[in-house]
Order: C-alpha cells, then structure tokens, then sequence
C-alpha cells in the first residue's frame, strides 16, 4: 500500500506548475501545499500511532520542494519502521483506515486540483506499473501504460 501511495503520490506533486502550491478552488478549500504538509503530518502521526507515542502536529505549508521532501521522508520512516520487528502499538486495520486511506484521497484531491489549475496528471493503466514494495521515496519507475502516450 505505502509503495502504491509513494507512486501515485508522486505522480501529483511531481512536476507541478509554478505557483501550484497556493492555487485555490474556492475560499473554503485547501489549497495543494496545505494538502501535502497535512499529508507529512499524516505520516508522522502514523509512525507516532504505529511506535505507541501518538502524537498529532499541524504543520504551517512550507515551499513545495519541502514538502515534496517532507512527505516522502516522513513515508520513509515509517514504512521503514513497518519493515523493522519492532512492535505495533497499533492494529494494521486502524493504520490503513485512518493515515493510509487518508493519504490516498489528499493524493485524489491533488489531482483534481492539478487538473483545474490546467495542469492534469496524465492518467495511466496503474496496475502495469512498475510499484515494489519498499520503494516509498522520490525516486519511483517511469510510467509504464500512461494514457494518451
């Protein structure tokens, strides 16, 4: 699932327009670079959940290479702790439910934003992609089967 996340997530903020990080659907709406720290925030409430220390912090949106950064390290850590024998403090169900599922829609709201900010992610056939388990970092496969290529 992180690796699944790591590339779809990545296909989003990656080569996103200038100014993206700011645009805005609506006055009551997120605007992408709030979405991505929240998304940061989700993981390292994650790894906090899944170690026994639940923490929850709000992040204030930095530039949008940081919280490219941001988001994939703090994946990192914690697929890296999942890899590890340490313990869950957690059950896995609650840790797809609620960080995991959560970060997959921020990545959805994302891509509507790319899309309406007149920089849509071009789809893609993502069950031939090239996604291993592990790979949770910037650095993910070329797109295999996007559409229209």
């Amino acid at each position: 699932m992180l690796a699944t996340l790591a590339y779809r997530g990545g296909k989003t903020i990656h080569n996103a327009p200038p100014g993206f990080k700011d645009f805005s659907a609506g006055e009551e709406a997120r605007t992408p670079g709030q979405i991505l720290a929240h998304m940061g925030d989700l993981f390292d409430w994650a790894l906090s959940f899944a170690s026994g220390k639940e923490a929850w912090h709000n992040s204030k949106p930095r530039d949008w290479d940081a919280e490219v950064d941001r988001f994939f390290g703090a994946l990192e850590k914690f697929d890296a702790f999942l890899a590890s024998d340490a313990p869950l403090a957690a059950t896995v169900e609650r840790l797809l439910q609620g960080p995991i599922a959560d970060a997959f829609t921020h990545v959805g709201q994302i891509a509507l934003l790319r899309r309406l900010a007149g920089a849509p992610v071009r789809g893609e056939d993502y069950s031939r992609a090239e996604i291993q388990a592990g790979r949770v970092g910037k650095d993910q496969a070329a797109p295999v089967a996007e559409f229209g290529a």
